[in-house]
């Protein structure tokens, strides 16, 4: 008996040693969950995970709310200028990298020359938008850029997280792809080690607060999406489109969205001549599904556009409706019926756009009553028919993505760009966001451009994880977690 006692033991003891148990919660330290980031380099950073770190490695010189033309001073103490055409930034004593070198106005402009000599997703940022004649470094901690015209856009350009400085070291050594398995910023957290792919990394805080440290995991959303739910994990940076119904119920107040720097759109090239007629683009406009496109090839990681301009983009809240934003099948087909367009027609879909490129062309098909098939872009020569565009602006600035939009389809009209020009050398933000309004009106009476989609991001956490707070560019932020 006392042997049959002594073998059942054994046999509870293995069958508990074989169990796992959730990991303790360590105070002062949250786990999060996010995709696997496309780099950790920060001029080249397109995707919300490699936003994630980077926001948390670097701090800006700025952050910059779009809706209300409101600088939010970081790195930078001031960011001012009399003329609008040569502007000064004044840095904040004392900035260190994370390897204990000291952050200069030197640091920025070498950054930067390297940056617009690159083809990184923040080059176009210096290249295309802000477009200085030159920046110098007066001293060490006054960065003096001069325009080539007056512009008050430039504290929006500025707080692109794709300009923040690099250290020396690497400036030197052009080791891109060591620098982006370790990164060095100057920001509130550093990386504890490389960045492991397929894994993740640590982040540890460089000045006292809370969370002192945040373990980052790559892994499948759905998994951790349910290890949040099961209390395995205490933030899940995004939510898959499978469990976007369930996520009011599974997590009440603790889930969150927010709007990203991402929209798609409808582009037609100027040199389509069965596409000159605007009331053609028009009926296109009208038989866009958005809805179908969310809910479909999106998996609810985007909404219908309401606008040209995207809402992470936008100088405020439009004060009317956009209705070529709207879906009206009975209205598309009697108005191309009207314009007596006929034959079928291609969607050339950009890279990576093909899923919901050819959702849209079905779509398309069926409303217009015209054969509307989704094509890969073509190798060679001018596109003879619309092309889907995905836009993923480097700056809060409206006039990257009006900029962009004009350029991708032709769109020369003078009225637009002269609204563009006015809107860039007003006065106030206030003043350039109502002409950056009329600039998008016009742009959609003429609809060069069909708005379809803005991109958000979702995240859900436990009850551990409180003051969740989130921007379009940096997504949430790490470093004023509650845990």
């Amino acid at each position: 008996m006392r042997s049959r006692l002594l073998l059942l033991f054994a046999v509870v003891v293995t069958a508990l040693a074989g169990c796992s148990a959730p990991e303790p919660a360590r105070p002062g330290v949250l786990t999060a969950g996010l995709a696997e980031p496309g780099t950790l380099l920060p001029a080249d950073v397109e995707d919300q995970a490699g936003r994630l770190v980077t926001g948390a490695l670097w701090t800006p010189l700025a952050d910059y709310d779009a809706a209300t033309g409101t600088l939010t001073p970081r790195a930078a103490e001031s960011i001012t200028s009399e003329d609008r055409m040569t502007w000064t930034v004044r840095l904040r004593t004392g900035g260190r990298f994370h390897d204990g070198t000291p952050v200069t106005a030197k640091s920025y402009v070498d950054t930067w020359q390297l940056i617009a000599g690159r083809q990184w997703a923040a080059t176009s940022v210096l290249t295309k938008s802000l477009r200085a004649k030159e920046i110098t470094a007066p001293d060490e901690n006054t960065i003096r850029i001069v325009l080539d015209r007056p512009s008050g856009q430039v504290p929006a350009w500025l707080a692109a997280p794709g300009l923040v400085p690099l250290p020396r070291s690497v400036l030197a050594s052009h080791d891109w792809t060591g620098f982006a398995r370790h990164p060095v910023g100057n920001g509130p957290f550093r990386l504890d080690g490389d960045w492991q792919p397929g894994t993740g990394g640590t982040l540890r805080r460089v000045a006292a607060g809370r969370p002192d440290e945040v373990d980052l995991r790559v892994g499948d959303p759905v998994e951790q999406y349910d290890a949040v739910k099961d209390g395995e994990l205490d933030l899940a940076t995004s939510v898959p489109g499978e469990r976007h119904d369930a996520m009011h119920a599974d997590f009440a107040d603790r889930h969150t969205t927010w709007d990203l720097p991402q929209a798609g759109y409808l582009v037609f090239p100027a040199g389509a001549t069965r596409f000159a007629d605007a009331s053609v683009r028009h009926a296109f406009a009208l038989g866009a599904d958005r809805s179908a496109l969310a809910d479909g090839p999106l998996a609810h990681q985007a909404d219908p556009a309401k606008a040209l301009l995207p809402p992470a983009e936008a100088p405020g809240a439009r004060t009317g409706t956009c209705r070529p934003c709207t879906f009206d099948a009975a209205a598309a087909k009697s108005l191309l019926g009207q314009a007596g367009f006929t034959g079928d027609v291609p969607v050339y879909a950009e890279p990576g756009a093909g899923e919901w490129t050819r959702t849209l062309a079905a779509g398309l098909s069926g409303a217009l009553g015209v054969g509307v098939t989704a094509r890969p872009q073509p190798s060679g020569g001018p596109a003879d028919g619309p092309s889907t565009v995905e836009l993923k602006p480097g700056s809060p600035s409206p006039a990257d993505v009006l900029g962009e939009l004009a350029a991708a389809a032709g769109y020369t009209d003078p009225g637009f760009t002269g609204d563009l020009a006015a809107a860039e050398a007003a006065g106030t933000p206030q003043e350039a966001g109502q002409l950056y309004r009329v600039a998008e009106n016009q742009a959609l009476r003429d609809l060069p451009a069909i708005p379809l989609w803005t991109g958000h991001g979702h995240a859900v956490w436990g009850p551990r994880v409180h003051d969740v707070r989130t921007t379009p560019f940096a997504g949430l932020d790490l470093a004023r977690l509650g845990s």
